[in-house]
């Protein structure tokens, strides 16, 4: 026999611990008593047992150390520190019992839980067999089951019971007789509240109440870094509009409405990269963006009557990432073609506003620039749509042209002259004494590894955002929108035939651009009567005219059929002559054209 191999007797079980020529020192791993010296010959009728007999006989089930958590690896381990300085002395009885008071004393633990930890580990050798025991789930009782089930029934719920209600219901529901009489024993509210606080989860509370967009906007836990998350560097634009809190009017001084306004920021930086003023919002307003983002601001603001430094606004890039919300515009084909130009665009996800909080900060701080300054000339107060408010409307009195020199000035001030308190500085920048202004740190940031912005023309950028479809190339031009266009150098396209994709310009169909070799080739309209119109003037005038043919089909086709009549009846009403003379043709042709003249002079006459 080996030390700690097993041996069985029917339903005993021992342990060899250790041996002598006449005697065994045993453990019993039925009985788990503390291990004793016994002869040889008392455990001769024992048989060896396997290590899995053990466990199944003591319906035990030993973990792998990696299946148990930190806080169970943790108990374990200090739970073997307690019986390690126990093991070298298992066979001396006197100095295990001592070595146990001495742990006992030094520890303040009891000498039986020494002792039945020991036994613990004797019996397995494993020190898994140390973990602690899994608390079983306290099963509900029957009033605990029917308030957990009264809490989400009315109290859980959108209706937005109040607690007391919710406890009357579930008595109504549950605790009367038939008759709606109440039962003799039921829970007190008392009992229904003390539940409702032990089981309570805010979360819970917070969704099933309000509804998962309030949480998600109102009530969600905001542990992320914010932008920082988006924007590490120069090169992340975050796009949005808003209607401006301002009435105002045409060159007439009639009434027109609120402008959209519609921008696009540096997240880095909180520089204002290009904005947009317009009647609409959608892709127009966002074409007008883009286009802006990549103007040369120094000649933009020199239009309005202004005029800055290159430094105070030093911007004509594309950056390199767009974060954007999830607005339809924004997810349509014609946003994602900037890609073309190697722009990433970026989906936020719903109901995370502080992840494009620098562009809500943006129009925050423009509004409130001017309307301090505008009050009584059309700007709005929060008081607009109350009952019996002002009427704002009958204040405006700047133009939209007027309103953007005004919109301007406000960017300027923010991308130049506003101090950014909060930017998280390096030691880098203040070693480089960047000023705390959007345009210092921009133009700082773009110089820095990780800047992302990409140069691109104007042009390029109207392309990219034109409407697409697919044009075909025949032996009449190249056909798009039904309606051809032409351009030199692409006669063997035009016998070959094909298919290519191609930019147009909805507003005006003089010319389509198609996209042939990664480049915008400009094709000119053939169909001279569609030049300057927009496609749905065109579509009109090819309907108009195929109705205005439709119309007269019939006409036509009876024409043909009383053409057809009169033919035959006069080819019937001459005699065939089958012996027709081909002889002497000329006189005879010479001698009818003379007498064809004369008989124009007679007819004259």
């Amino acid at each position: 026999m080996k030390n700690n191999c097993l041996l069985r007797n029917d339903n005993n079980i021992i342990r060899i611990l250790d041996q002598q020529p006449d005697k065994k020192l045993i453990i019993d791993c039925i009985k788990q008593t503390m291990p004793k010296w016994v002869k040889t010959e008392n455990i001769s009728s024992f048989l060896l047992c396997t290590e899995q007999e053990l466990l199944s006989i003591t319906n035990k089930n030993i973990k792998s150390m990696e299946s148990f958590d930190a806080d169970s690896r943790k108990f374990i381990h200090a739970h073997f520190s307690l019986i390690a300085g126990i093991l070298p002395f298992i066979a001396d009885n006197a100095k295990r019992n001592q070595m146990i008071e001495n742990i006992s004393e030094e520890m303040h633990v009891s000498k039986q839980t020494i002792r039945h930890y020991l036994c613990l580990y004797l019996i397995y050798q494993d020190i898994s067999v140390l973990a602690p025991k899994q608390k079983k789930e306290k099963e509900l009782s029957k009033d605990e089951k029917n308030m957990r089930w009264a809490l989400n029934k009315f109290f859980y719920t959108r209706n937005k019971n109040s607690l007391q209600t919710a406890y009357t219901l579930m008595l109504k529901q549950k605790y009367c007789e038939a008759n709606g009489e109440l039962l003799p024993e039921y829970p007190t509210f008392n009992q229904f509240r003390y539940f409702y606080r032990k089981t309570k989860s805010m979360q819970t509370y917070y969704i099933s109440r309000d509804g998962l967009k309030s949480y998600q906007r109102n009530n969600r836990p905001l542990t992320g870094d914010g932008v920082q998350q988006f924007a590490p560097n120069v090169g992340v634009g975050m796009l949005d509009a808003t209607i401006c809190d301002i009435y105002l009017v045409d060159d007439a001084g009639n009434l027109v409405g609120r402008p959209v306004f519609t921008t696009c920021i540096d997240a880095y930086s909180s520089l204002c990269c290009g904005y947009s003023l317009t009647w609409e919002g959608g892709m127009y307003s966002l074409r007008n963006l883009m286009i802006n983002v990549v103007t040369d601001k120094v000649e933009w603001c020199k239009k309005h009557g202004i005029i800055i430094d290159k430094n105070e606004w030093n911007n004509s890039q594309l950056p390199g990432v767009l974060v954007t919300d999830m607005g339809s515009e924004y997810k349509s084909e014609n946003f994602e073609q900037l890609a073309e130009l190697g722009v990433t665009i970026t989906n936020l996800p719903p109901y995370r506003p502080e992840l494009k909080g620098s562009v809500e900060k943006f129009f925050d701080l423009v509004q409130g620039y001017y309307k301090k300054h505008l009050k009584g000339k059309g700007v709005i107060n929060p008081d607009f749509r109350e009952r019996g408010s002002h009427d704002y409307r009958k204040d405006a009195c700047l133009t939209i042209k007027d309103f953007e020199r005004v919109i301007l000035r406000c960017i300027i001030f923010y991308n130049s002259k506003r101090i950014i308190e909060n930017f998280p500085y390096t030691d880098q920048m203040i070693e480089e004494n960047i000023l705390p202004y959007a345009n210092r740190i921009f133009e700082w940031g773009k110089n820095q590894p990780g800047a992302n912005m990409i140069s691109v023309k104007k042009n390029e950028v109207i392309y990219s955002l034109l409407p697409r479809t697919i044009g075909k190339f025949t032996r009449y031009g190249l056909k798009v929108n039904k309606m051809r266009y032409h351009c030199e150098g692409y006669t063997e396209e035009y016998l070959s035939g094909g298919e290519i994709n191609v930019a147009y310009n909805p507003d005006d169909v003089t010319t389509v651009w198609a996209l042939i070799g990664g480049q915008y080739v400009t094709f000119d309209l053939v169909e001279r009567r569609y030049n300057g119109k927009n496609i749905e003037e065109a579509q009109i005038l090819r309907g108009s005219q195929k109705t205005l043919i439709s119309g007269e089909n019939r006409k036509s086709t009876q024409a043909q059929i009383d053409l057809a009549r009169y033919i035959e009846t006069i080819a019937n009403n001459v005699c065939y002559k089958s012996d027709v003379k081909v002889k002497d043709v000329r006189q005879t042709r010479k001698y009818e054209t003379q007498r064809a003249h004369i008989n124009f002079v007679k007819d004259g006459e």
